[in-house]
């Protein structure tokens, strides 16, 4: 009896029991053992530990889970205490503290930032993904799949992996799986892209999927691989370590085995292809090799969903009625075969497609759960892989200011213009433009303006506040990153709208810099303003101005021009003149007064469009903004959205890149026949936007008329697209000559009817991926005090105790009023 508790009592020190908690501490080395360790040559992960805020204790609660399974890869894992132990050049510098360490052959491999493995998997993920860096490669285009299949023809087959995102348990999966079977096939990430529609993938598919490209010429193979493209077979189960591991073992199998006993004989599958279903085939003597052709053709199709097996009827030993041709046996149900009599193999797919379906029903629950976060892990691959590859190397931010809760208003207040950026660190558009708005920072470095960030992932409290609440700010709580606000003292914030670049940036910056409206006093100040730009680093933009006339600055008007010149700050160039010169150069000019002059970029050599004062801000912006557009605009990737937000037709002409004079004066007269559309059209062509593309200035305008019709038409194209009444496109007739009174007539069948369309915009008419989310409002709602779902009955209770405790609240609130040291508890004040 004593010898079976000794024996039981040491099978639970042993951890017999197999779901016990893991309890190990995280090792923690002195500074000598990291620097023994780091000169063996070891893999270490370490994290220099400096303090611990609720942030570092969870990520070191996931980093001691997942110490385990990195050893399994010869991965030391461990952090050192900064405050016990100094180790130079990690515990004295402040970025180390959001960092943790690979390091590799005795030196530093590459650095991790905290937001990007918060937990097991995701350290897991990237840690072995850094350490395959050269085994496994990205691809993004089906261009760069196709280079990959050539390389590897004859060598090694691909196993090619689709993740949604990289950090979680399917990259971890295949990441671990790429490590033991690295040297036996070229593993092959991708994210996303337009090597997807090559897949069949659709990109908002949910979940992650495994293809296994068969390169390599396998010896049992009686078929050779003559097309340049390698086949491919898809994983249907869910990925996972285990299902990829059996995967693969499935892809090591036979195509088509070959028996002479009857099916009912035949062993089922054994290990490691136990749960796999057997289709038989039969084949007579005289048919022999047609029949392993159509067994070899139909095994190609069942790839990955069942073994195939080719009996031969001559044996004596096969049993099985001459009516039937075929036969199967399903894993695990039992081993009994069922025989069938089949006119089409198209009806073995179905039995097994079925089955297929039936298994991935059971998965729906699953991806419903997760919809919403793929619609967020859906970025442009481009720029998450960008990102991704930088990781390590944290952009210098010594030129920007970094607020916080405590330096906001001090910051804001001592500067008389602060450029903030609202990020995350974890959203890779936010990253890509962080190194845009440094460069920006950089060539203000002498200026007077504030290049600033928020880490809205550190600073909720800031990013989340309500104007006039806890925190005074001078904006509306942001949702939608990256954002971009410029601040002013005692003014509300000004949102930049622009493209997510460097330039359109630094320009909008200096169209913002002075006032606006800016006042003149003199005629020199009217012709600078009119003539010159307001800052040397402008030279070569022309801005549009616009001028805003008035005997005095008492006048009504003057107002609402105030109003509108400050919601056309950093676009437009505004000016206001008043009294003795403003009549004097209205005289000069033929003005009446009050009047707002309008001088658009593109109108140098004719006189400004005249607006009279309107009855509001938003009419005489309207009026600003139509004559300040081009009546034949060119389109470029910068100005498309406000051209699309006009909510009118385009009428797009797409001319090709010129390659000699001839070429640029053909382009020419096109355009210039355009504008004759316009003229002639007159009050009938207000309800279209005349515009052109220059596809040499513009490349993507050829991806465009390619979605737009299908393929690329010869150019020039005309065509008539985003009709307010439906999705239709019309293409002018090809090989016509483009005339004026031809292009009038046309859109007049179009609008009888008498046009077909010749293409549909349909789901390429790029609408928001996904409703947006605050997810600062989400964090909200997950917190203890309001995690607690209430009935509606309980919420009819709590809504009369509040209204009869009214009264009462009053009064403690303003006795509290005297007393309390700071303002209303933010909701983030916690974090």
């Amino acid at each position: 009896m004593w010898l079976c508790i000794a024996v039981f009592l040491l099978w639970m020190r042993s951890g017999g029991c197999s779901e016990k908690a893991n309890t190990s501490e995280l090792i923690e080395y002195t500074a000598a053992d990291f620097y023994e360790k780091l000169h063996s040559g070891k893999m270490m992960f370490i994290y220099f530990e400096h303090h611990v805020s609720p942030t570092i204790s969870l990520f070191l609660v996931e980093l001691e889970k997942s110490a385990d399974a990195l050893q399994d890869y010869g991965v030391l894992v461990g952090k050192v205490n900064c405050n016990k132990e100094l180790v130079q050049a990690y515990c004295t510098e402040e970025r180390e503290r959001h960092t943790a360490f690979l390091f590799r052959a005795g030196k530093e491999f590459l650095g991790f930032d905290l937001d990007t493995v918060f937990d097991v998997n995701s350290i897991v993920s990237e840690v072995l993904f850094a350490i395959l860096r050269e085994e496994v490669k990205y691809v993004h285009t089906d261009t760069d799949l196709l280079a990959m299949e050539k390389a590897a023809r004859g060598k090694k087959d691909i196993v090619l992996g689709y993740v949604r995102s990289l950090g979680t348990q399917e990259h971890r999966s295949m990441m671990e799986t790429a490590y033991v079977y690295g040297s036996k096939y070229q593993f092959i990430l991708i994210t996303g892209g337009p090597v997807l529609k090559h897949l069949g993938v659709d990109e908002l598919s949910h979940s992650s999927q495994v293809w296994f490209l068969h390169c390599r010429a396998h010896s049992g193979l009686t078929t050779s691989l003559s097309s340049e493209r390698c086949p491919l077979t898809r994983m249907r189960k869910p990925l996972s370590t285990l299902s990829l591991h059996s995967f693969l073992q499935l892809m090591e199998a036979p195509l088509v085995s070959e028996v002479y006993d009857d099916p009912s004989s035949v062993q089922p599958p054994q290990f490691p292809y136990q749960l796999t279903p057997q289709v038989f085939l039969f084949s007579r003597p005289a048919t022999k090799q047609q029949d392993l052709d159509t067994a070899t053709t139909l095994a190609w199709r069942l790839r990955g969903l069942a073994l195939l097996v080719l009996v031969h009827r001559q044996s004596p030993a096969v049993k099985t009625s001459g009516e039937y041709n075929a036969a199967y046996r399903l894993p695990e149900k039992s081993s009994e075969v069922k025989y069938l009599t089949l006119h089409d193999h198209d009806e073995v797919l179905e039995l097994f497609t079925n089955q297929e379906e039936e298994d991935e029903e059971e998965d729906e629950g699953w991806l419903e759960d997760e919809e919403v976060d793929s619609h967020f892990t859906k970025l442009d691959d481009e720029i998450a892989a960008s990102v991704y590859e930088n990781r390590g190397n944290f952009p210098d931010m010594d030129s920007i200011t970094q607020l916080t809760s405590d330096n906001f208003h001090t910051a804001v207040t001592q500067s008389s213009l602060t450029v903030a950026l609202f990020y995350l660190k974890w959203d890779a558009v936010s990253m890509a433009f962080l190194n845009s708005f440094i460069e920006v920072s950089e060539r203000l470095a002498d200026s007077e303006v504030q290049m600033s960030t928020v880490d809205c992932g550190e600073w909720t409290d800031l990013c989340a506040a309500q104007p006039g609440r806890s925190l005074p700010i001078p904006f509306q709580p942001i949702t939608a990153f990256p954002s971009v606000l410029l601040l002013r003292p005692q003014e509300s914030a000004r949102h930049y709208r622009g493209m997510l670049g460097s330039e359109a940036l630094h320009r909008f910056i200096m169209l913002s810099h002075p006032d606006s409206p800016v006042l003149l006093s003199t005629k020199e100040e009217v012709t600078s303003f009119l003539q010159e730009v307001p800052h040397p680093e402008l030279a070569g933009y022309n801005p549009d101005r616009v001028l805003g006339l008035f005997k005095t600055q008492a006048h009504a008007g003057v107002p609402l021009f105030t109003e509108a010149a400050k919601s056309l700050r950093g676009e437009v160039l505004t000016a206001l003149l008043t009294h003795g010169l403003a009549e004097k150069w209205a005289g000069e000019h033929a003005v009446v007064l009050p009047a707002v002059l309008v001088f658009p970029s593109w109108r140098t050599r004719t006189p400004p469009s005249t607006l009279p004062v309107s009855t509001s801000a938003e009419e005489l912006l309207s009026h600003i903004h139509s004559a300040l557009l081009h009546p034949l605009p060119e389109l470029t990737v910068e100005n498309l959205p406000s051209f699309l937000s006009l909510g009118k037709a385009l009428l797009l002409l797409f001319v090709g890149e010129e390659e000699d004079e001839i070429g640029r004066r053909q382009n020419q007269a096109l355009v210039e026949e355009m504008r004759g559309v316009v003229e002639l059209g007159g009050v009938r062509m207000q309800r279209y936007l005349a515009c052109w593309i220059h596809l040499g200035r513009t490349p993507a305008g050829m991806s465009v008329l390619g979605a737009y019709l299908g393929s690329m038409p010869p150019l020039p194209a005309l065509v008539l697209s985003h009709l307010p009444s439906g999705c239709e496109i019309y293409q002018y007739p090809p090989n016509t000559p483009i005339l004026a009174s031809s292009v009038l007539q046309w859109l007049q069948r179009i609008e009888d009817g008498a046009e077909s369309a010749a293409g549909m915009l349909g789901e390429d008419s790029w609408p928001p991926a996904v409703e947006f989310l605050d997810f600062l409002k989400i964090m909200d709602m997950q917190e203890p005090d309001s995690a607690q779902q209430q009935t509606p009955e309980e919420e009819e209770e709590e809504e009369e105790e509040e209204e009869g405790n009214k009264e009462e609240d009053e009064v403690v609130e303003k006795a509290a009023d005297s007393s309390r040291s700071s303002p209303d508890n933010n909701p983030h004040s916690e974090l």
